[in-house]
């Protein structure tokens, strides 16, 4: 491969990163993915190849369909064993964020909400909210017609819609409010505060420190409201989980505002907030060692903010 053609594909290596993200969920099976398109640029011929960015893009788009469609993922997304892999603010593979419909595509809400789509309805979606691609050019790279890309990016805004909890942007400084009296009411031992800051049909899931089989979801203040407390509370079990006593930062996560439990510079864990009026109308909360790999990546990469709570 000629230089020419190794730099036309590295400057288009972040767009392709943040496109299988969204369509996959997962920071690294979209590196794999970007990889293999890279493989088939590779063993094609640039010359012979009109719209570069088309063709790519095309190509990703297909792979991740693959692995959407096969029996693994099937499994996995039926299972409901996962939470999309959090990215921390900053992360290019965050891609596009100039819009409300591109931020929203990359928020964990609603790549959530996503893994109910079908494959192609998912595709459709994401091209079209988070790229601007115009249905004839969806119907091309996705080899169907143009009133079928209208039909699966519709069926997918209703999906996606009625499934949606949060309720539109929150400016940074308002997120960060919303967080610290968070941690404020729960660290104040009542309950009642925490069931206050939620909204009537909040709803929480957590990957239980990495050690649960399957997410565990709750669906009432009290229950979300009890859960918190509890994974707030500090003990010399946790402690030896989390490798020591975390300091509790807050940092956009996907969007959103985020707790970080981080111990000697390391994330150990994440709770994620999605805020409707001053209130949590839900919360995601990942331990998975491997799901926030990329993130603690990022993180020791930047200077954070002084921690919220400097001892748990």
């Amino acid at each position: 491969m000629d230089t020419a053609a190794l730099e036309r594909f590295e400057a288009g290596r972040n767009r392709l990163a943040s496109l299988a993200y969204r369509l996959l969920g997962s920071a690294a099976d979209a590196e794999d993915a970007v990889q293999d398109t890279f493989l088939r640029w590779q063993a094609a011929d640039p010359d012979h190849i009109a719209a570069p960015e088309a063709w790519l893009t095309k190509v990703v788009t297909n792979l991740c369909l693959d692995r959407l469609r096969s029996a693994q993922a099937r499994h996995e997304r039926a299972a409901g064993d996962r939470l999309p892999e959090p990215l921390l603010e900053g992360d290019p593979m965050l891609g596009p964020a100039d819009t409300v419909e591109q931020r929203e595509t990359v928020s964990l809400a609603v790549l959530t909400l996503m893994e109910r789509l079908a494959p192609i309805e998912r595709a459709a979606y994401v091209l079209r909210e988070a790229f601007s691609y115009r249905h004839a050019e969806i119907a091309a790279i996705l080899d169907i017609s143009e009133s079928a890309s209208q039909q699966h990016v519709h069926r997918a805004r209703r999906r996606i819609a009625a499934g949606r909890r949060g309720g539109g942007e929150v400016d940074p400084a308002s997120a960060r409010r919303v967080v610290e009296e968070f941690l404020a009411a729960a660290a104040s031992g009542r309950t009642e505060r925490l069931v206050a800051m939620l909204t009537a049909d909040a709803t929480a899931v957590s990957d239980g420190y990495g050690l649960a089989k399957r997410l565990l979801r709750y669906t009432t203040p009290e229950r979300i409201a009890s859960l918190v407390r509890a994974g707030l509370t500090p003990t010399p079990a946790k402690r030896r989980l989390a490798g020591g006593s975390p300091t509790l930062h807050i940092a956009p996560v996907n969007g959103s505002p985020s707790v970080l439990a981080v111990v000697d510079d390391r994330v150990v864990g994440i709770v994620v907030l999605d805020v409707r009026d001053g209130k949590v109308a839900s919360l995601y909360g990942i331990a998975t060692r491997d799901r926030l790999t990329r993130l603690d990546a990022c993180w020791r990469h930047r200077a954070p903010d002084a921690p919220a709570v400097t001892a748990w």
